[in-house]
């Protein structure tokens, strides 16, 4: 089954109803004493802690969600809840983040959002929508449509003279971190920022509002580099937005992995254009 752009409207309108929902919800929660859990994931300790507001997070996406599951015979896969196979089988499935950031979260920081997408069996996104419960703000995408920012048309500010670097905090740990910002400080004349604190649909969101901008993961062989509900939404936004979002080795974004949901098999690199983003990889990747 092939969605429509009128289809396409309505499960957008349905996933920002959702996001906005979970989002409240959070900022709601964000000033309690939460108890921290851990789970089974990637090697970094953003991917393998979680709160019970991600849990009720993830109950108000899928109440919100499932009319549209049974209407369309969509498939899930969200963090809170076992991967059942459902989205090789399907033709779209909702590919859910209900607390992107739970770091940040925890520590009361910015950084923290509800990212929810529809992608296809192909691994195509087709729906993006990014909610930051700490000022409030919508970003969201259709397929052919646009990007829009609190329900306007959105388009990259023009590009200003300093390079503003977006990484995960455990990139600081990285063994060549330092060698690279000497690069990328050479490289932007000395006028580079940095942001590190948030998770990755901030991570991408920051790359848009702070153009010229940059977030890259290397490919590593350990489980991690984030997973498909950490870029699907951003990577439909990039689309539509005109900016670049493709793995780290210039190959289209694997959103429908076989034989995982992580993405460190090939890394990922988003920035708000792909001429920065070929000078960044070539710069890095240079000895």
């Amino acid at each position: 089954m092939l969605l429509s752009p009128l289809q396409l409207n309505e499960l957008g309108s349905c996933a920002i109803q959702a996001a906005t929902q979970a989002g409240e919800l959070i900022k709601r929660r964000s000033l309690e004493k939460l108890a921290i859990h851990k789970k089974e994931g990637g090697d970094s300790l953003a991917s393998q802690v979680f709160t019970e507001v991600d849990l009720a997070s993830e109950q108000i996406i899928l109440k919100a969600l499932q009319p549209s599951i049974e209407k369309y015979d969509l498939a899930l896969l969200s963090e809170e809840t076992a991967d059942d196979g459902s989205r090789f089988e399907k033709d779209y499935f909702w590919c859910i983040d209900p607390l992107d950031g739970t770091l940040p979260f925890i520590e009361q920081t910015d950084g923290y959002a509800v990212s929810i997408a529809l992608v296809d069996k192909l691994g195509i996104p087709h729906i993006g929508v990014i909610y930051n419960p700490v000022d409030s703000t919508l970003y969201h995408a259709i397929k052919g449509q646009g990007a829009y920012k609190n329900q306007q048309p959105w388009a990259i500010s023009h590009p200003s003279e300093s390079l503003t670097l977006v990484c995960d905090r455990s990139f600081k740990k990285y063994k060549a971190y330092n060698t690279i910002i000497s690069k990328l400080r050479q490289f932007s004349h000395h006028k580079l920022n940095i942001i590190c604190h948030g998770g990755a649909a901030m991570n991408a969101m920051w790359v848009l509002e702070n153009s010229l901008a940059a977030y890259f993961k290397f490919p590593k062989k350990e489980d991690g580099g984030g997973s498909l509900w950490d870029y699907a939404a951003s990577a439909c936004i990039f689309n539509e937005i005109g900016a670049y979002a493709a793995s780290f080795n210039k190959e289209d974004l694997d959103l429908n992995r076989t034989d995982s949901t992580f993405m460190n098999h090939k890394g990922i690199c988003y920035c708000s254009s792909r001429q920065l983003a070929l000078d960044i990889q070539n710069l890095i990747t240079s000895h």
